[in-house]
């Protein structure tokens, strides 16, 4: 009996040994990529930068579209995991979906009819939602190579990242000067820094475009999360073409209300014209804020199976919840699986969406001598 037990003993050691090779053969092999990112791209060098902190989160990114590829964190067990949604090698990003982990600019989200007027003038966007703008058109900055350097800081390592956007890129006037920054700190924080000068009137709205997964990219619905959002009121939208109709509209105690915690699952699916326009939620949250650009909690998700917790905190008036309503398959992550629906959520800090069409909503107008800044912050533990 003891010789068994000892033969059975050895085995478990051997499997043991084996899987946490494997474990920590994957952890290492997602931060090799380095090599399937090196590619040049209309004359520009494209490349993978790694941010690794004294815990050992680690964040990637590609100055291509200024995309987060990885965010490799722990779960309550200490176990590493990539929460982000995205590809192996840049041929995939250049092919496939442009949003994944992507800085968005220059006007994320949704502009009605593809135009807007400033100062007597009207500007034509690309069309490419319907018959509106969504992000910028096909060749937004998600399409674009950054320049990109790392840094060390007194905060973290970070990446700076440059792009100069032409006068009239598509439509926007003005030569913008822009700069995003990615910053990890030892308190496991993803600090987003935006900041642009425009020699032209012109209109701005920054996110990024990261699908989050708590349980581990390619793991199934994210529907499980409970999530907060520090929001009384949405902007609310007329139909399915998700275009502000520039009424705020009161949300307490409706399917929409998150400012306590609520499991998404509870009433994606409910009755509710908002939520029926949007096959689930993808609206634009309106931050409670003490005092405007403040730096503040905009949103919380939790997963009580891994025990991971993300929060938000942002210096943007609003958040674009979006749960993934129109992931269908076609795309294929870095572990192989097919991002059906909501198999990612998105907590997209911006202004709100259209409002260059919406005198009444916060201004998203950059003019010659003003400097845009933004930050965003993403701070990882486990509850």
């Amino acid at each position: 009996m003891s010789r068994l037990m000892n033969k059975l003993f050895a085995f478990a050691c051997i499997v043991g040994v084996i899987s946490l090779s494997i474990s920590c053969s994957n952890v290492k092999n997602k931060g090799n990529q380095k090599a399937l990112f090196q590619k040049e791209i209309n004359g520009k060098k494209v490349d993978l930068f790694t941010l690794e902190n004294s815990n050992g989160v680690r964040v990637t990114l590609t100055n291509y579209g200024g995309k987060i590829v990885n965010i490799w964190v722990p779960d309550k067990g200490g176990r590493l995991a990539d929460i982000s949604l995205g590809y192996n090698t840049i041929d995939e990003y250049i092919k496939g979906s442009k949003s994944f982990g992507a800085t968005v600019g220059r006007y994320a989200n949704r502009i009605a009819k593809a135009t807007f007027t400033l100062d007597s003038v009207a500007y034509q966007l690309p069309v490419n939602n319907g018959p509106n703008c969504l992000h910028s058109g096909p060749d937004g900055f998600y399409s674009q190579v950054f320049d990109a350097k790392p840094v060390e800081t007194p905060e973290g390592k970070r990446v700076e990242m440059h792009y100069v956007s032409p006068d009239g890129e598509n439509g926007f006037p003005g030569t913008l000067d822009f700069y995003v920054t990615f910053t990890l700190t030892d308190k496991n924080e993803l600090v987003i820094n935006y900041k642009a000068t425009t020699d032209k009137a012109t209109v701005l709205n920054m996110t990024n475009h990261s699908y989050f997964n708590l349980k581990g990219e390619g793991k199934g619905e994210i529907t499980g999360i409970e999530a907060v959002i520090n929001a009384d009121s949405i902007a609310e939208v007329a139909n399915n073409e998700m275009i502000p109709t520039g009424i705020y509209r009161n949300i307490l105690d409706t399917p929409m209300d998150f400012k306590a915690p609520r499991i998404v699952s509870k009433d994606i699916d409910a009755d509710y014209d908002q939520l029926k326009y949007g096959g689930g939620y993808d609206h634009a949250w309106i931050l409670n804020k003490q005092s405007k650009g403040e730096l503040s909690f905009a949103a919380s998700a939790f997963d009580a199976e891994s025990g991971r917790f993300l929060e938000v905190f942002t210096t943007e008036p609003s958040v674009q919840f979006f749960t993934g309503n129109s992931l269908d398959g076609s795309q294929v992550g870095k572990s192989g699986v097919a991002y059906a629906k909501r198999t990612g959520f998105c907590f997209e800090t911006q202004h709100v969406p259209d409002s260059p069409n919406h005198p009444n909503f916060p201004t998203t107008v950059l003019r010659p001598g003003e400097t845009f800044n933004s930050t965003t912050v993403y701070k990882f533990s486990v509850k």
